[in-house]
């Protein structure tokens, strides 16, 4: 029997208990940067059956209202009924904040954005393929549509029955990389009680999978998986808990690339956890598309405090004509990898965007948003010097 080369992501809707976590840690941080763009933001949110757990360190001017954040967050994902045993109505918030502390304020304030220090020590990863249009690997572009449009749906009333917890895996068999399939889609979707389970699944099929294949311009005839337990009726933070920052694959590359491990939700800028991962996924995706590579990653390392990166190193797997020395100095000639820099470039504090927006359906090769860290601004000017 011939061995296949799968490769498989997963996506989650905005309705997981993770992702409620998240949406509610970014709503209240982008609450603070309104009020404060200086603000320090480090929120933790824990949620289960009608509670809402907020804590972490806050320092800013803003005074966000978190009851009434929690509760626009539950009542925008559709957490709106008693039976589904977490609703805005009747959940329960606890508040655990206080002030950062001076310790690392101290590295990190400064007068200057050039002088801006980093939040904190960690690795970040970027990372980009050519595999389609949005430099993204596909396993989980068509997992994130995959709950994105079966969200959307649910949202319009056309998707009867479903709730708004949701699951999607995706693997895709790159047995010819030239002409990737899908092998699998699994879809698992709280439901409600008592429905035609048949139905149910034939529209999952038919009005949500293989349209998304489709706009892929993959093939339909995959292995098709729906709710392989047999029902999903208790689900959200009712059937299982909920923390900030723990599906942090699902946010970046669905494990085709390196994570440092420091999540994003909850975090203003000055954390590189966040600012440094998407430059870095910035600095990826215009270096394939100016063709230096089919396929790049890019580690950055910063200490607590220091202003510059101490470390960079690429990946190309073997797609690039050009050395790694090469590639590194490149970078440093073309983009300039300082935090109070990059949150200058990006506007991170004071953004076009919404923060909340990105917990769902991942902060990277996202079609609906308008990020500056998916610009392909650069390529002009790599393309010069590769020349």
């Amino acid at each position: 029997m011939k061995h296949l080369n799968l490769f498989t992501s997963e996506s989650v809707s905005e309705g997981h208990p993770d992702k409620v976590a998240d949406q509610i840690a970014d709503s209240i941080l982008d609450e603070c940067l309104k009020g404060d763009p200086n603000s320090r933001v480090a929120c933790e949110v824990f949620v289960t059956k009608n509670f809402v757990l907020i804590g972490g360190e806050i320092t800013s001017k803003a005074k966000p209202d978190y009851k009434q954040i929690v509760k626009n967050v539950l009542t925008d994902i559709g957490y709106t009924k008693k039976e589904y045993g977490f609703s805005a109505e009747e959940v329960e918030v606890e508040v655990r904040v206080q002030q950062q502390s001076s310790d690392i304020a101290m590295g990190v304030d400064a007068k200057k954005p050039e002088d801006v220090g980093a939040g904190d020590q960690g690795i970040m990863f970027g990372y980009a393929t050519n595999e389609n249009e949005g430099y993204m690997p596909l396993p989980i572009a068509i997992a994130h549509k995959l709950v994105r449009v079966a969200t959307n749906l649910r949202k319009s009333g056309e998707f009867k029955h479903a709730r708004p917890d949701m699951k999607s895996q995706v693997s895709v068999d790159y047995t010819n990389p030239k002409k990737p399939r899908i092998a699998t889609i699994l879809m698992s979707i709280q439901h409600d009680p008592d429905i035609d389970m048949n139905a149910f699944k034939s529209y999952i099929k038919e009005s949500i999978m293989i349209p998304v294949a489709k706009s892929f311009g993959l093939n339909s005839d995959f292995e098709v998986i729906i709710n392989p337990t047999g029902q999903f009726v208790i689900g959200g933070p009712a059937g299982d808990t909920g923390v900030t920052g723990r599906k942090i694959i699902v946010d970046t590359y669905g494990g085709a690339g390196h994570h440092g491990g420091g999540a994003f939700s909850g975090k203003d800028p000055t954390k590189v956890d966040r600012s440094a991962a998407y430059f870095a996924r910035y600095i990826a995706k215009n270096l394939v598309a100016a063709g230096v590579a089919d396929k790049l990653e890019i580690q950055l390392g910063y200490a607590i405090g220091k202003n510059e990166p101490v470390s960079i190193y690429v990946d190309t797997f073997g797609t690039s004509n050009f050395s790694s020395d090469e590639i590194v100095n490149l970078i440093q000639k073309v983009f300039d990898l300082r935090p109070g820099m990059i949150i200058k470039y990006f506007s991170l504090t004071k953004p076009t965007f919404e923060y909340h927006k990105l917990t769902n359906y991942g902060h990277f090769g996202r079609p609906d948003l308008n990020l500056p860290w998916e610009k392909l601004d650069k390529v002009d000017e790599i393309k010069k010097i590769i020349a």
